[in-house]
């Protein structure tokens, strides 16, 4: 018997080691890890960049609290409001509960509670996020949802329109849903939406969580379409690995959040900001995004070129990828982990590739071939 809550379908494999693109299981097999921890190691396993700073501070100090001043934490902030349209940074843990952090802002800010989310988004598994998320499979069984959240269809600006009113805090939402199959926002949507916001006071909070930190070859994926979010939340790749999240504010949001309306004991600590440090001094680079963009093409041309048996769309931006497929993807997943190809679905029938933003043109070929034989 496991002493491990069954809260995960686990698969029969354990992962002992790993390098760039490449990892190990404990019998010795290799895989090619198009996973990349679901979107979080961006720069792939073990980079030596991060790897020997974090091991630095390791031996300095790991935690101390939020009670002290912190120079790492204004170097991380001051990246991450350099590349936003943020001006001030609450750190946190993880993608929840930045998500958290930015439902909590955006209610005390407006003194309102509607918050209109989307279809099939996902923001996280607290009961805060899972009320904010579009996918009811994520709420079963846990009772009473926190109220006022509203799910429309996705691209779908009537259906918007019609639930906007003096109540509605903000309108949250992904300009590319990961977890609801690699589904891209319209770019003219997501002008009506911001349209919308400014005419009605309403904030636009994006979920930068999975395709945010260079995941589709800018800085964050909301900047392809020239939007200017009021709240912009991070995880997954900041850290590369190491737990850490963040919620992006502009200016005038900074008086809703005073000493003692929100926290967090390990927010933003020693080892965190000095992983995440490293990350973005590496992802924030004009050369390192372009060459992402150029890497996510060639994957995205690769795959338009194979003859996948029942794909319906592929789909990508940057380095994120789905192929759709007109039937469940668990047994296709299964197959291409006995070939060493580690990938992910995102939802029933599209497979989901998250390649660290390093991988090769070499791995991306060695890849696209376990597929075309096997798929």
């Amino acid at each position: 018997m496991s002493h491990i809550f069954n809260t995960y379908a686990r698969w029969d494999i354990e992962l002992e080691s790993g390098e760039g693109t490449k990892v190990k299981d404990i019998h010795g097999k290799e895989y090619l890890d198009f996973t990349s921890g679901i979107g979080v190691c961006n720069l792939g396993h073990c980079h030596p960049a991060i790897v020997k700073p974090v091991q630095e501070q390791l031996t300095k100090l790991w935690h101390t609290s939020n009670l002290f001043q912190s120079s790492l934490q204004e170097k991380v902030a001051k990246q991450l409001t350099e590349h936003s349209s943020g001006d001030a940074v609450f750190f946190a843990n993880s993608g929840a509960e930045a998500n958290e952090a930015a439902i909590k802002l955006a209610r005390k800010y407006t003194g309102r509670s509607k918050i209109i989310t989307f279809h099939q988004s996902f923001h996280g598994r607290t009961m805060g996020t899972i009320a904010a998320t579009g996918q009811e499979k994520v709420k079963y069984g846990f009772g009473p949802m926190l109220e006022s959240f509203v799910h429309i269809p996705f691209n779908d600006i009537e259906a918007l329109k019609n639930e906007v009113n003096d109540q509605t805090a903000a309108i949250m939402l992904e300009v590319v849903q990961g977890e609801g199959g690699v589904l891209p926002a319209q770019e003219e949507y997501l002008k009506q939406i911001e349209d919308i916001c400014e005419q009605n006071n309403i904030l636009l909070i994006i979920d930068e969580v999975q395709t945010g930190i260079g995941r589709t070859g800018k800085p964050f994926a909301y900047q392809h379409y020239n939007l200017s979010p009021d709240i912009i939340t991070s995880a997954k790749g900041l850290g590369n690995g190491i737990p850490v999240g963040a919620m992006i504010g502009k200016e005038k949001l900074t008086s809703a959040f005073t000493p003692g309306t929100h926290g967090t004991t390990f927010g933003g600590g020693p080892l965190a900001m000095t992983a995440a440090n490293a990350v973005l001094k590496l992802i924030f680079n004009e050369k390192f995004l372009l060459e992402v963009i150029e890497k996510g093409n060639y994957l995205a041309d690769k795959l338009n070129s194979c003859t996948f048996k029942g794909v319906k769309d592929i789909r990508h931006k940057g380095l994120m990828l789905g192929i759709e497929f007109s039937e469940d993807v668990t047994e296709k997943l299964a197959t291409l982990r006995e070939k060493g190809l580690l990938v992910l679905n995102a939802g029933p029938n599209v497979i989901r590739m998250l390649p660290p933003l390093t991988v090769t043109f070499e791995e991306m070929d060695e890849a696209v071939s376990i597929l075309q034989k096997n798929l």
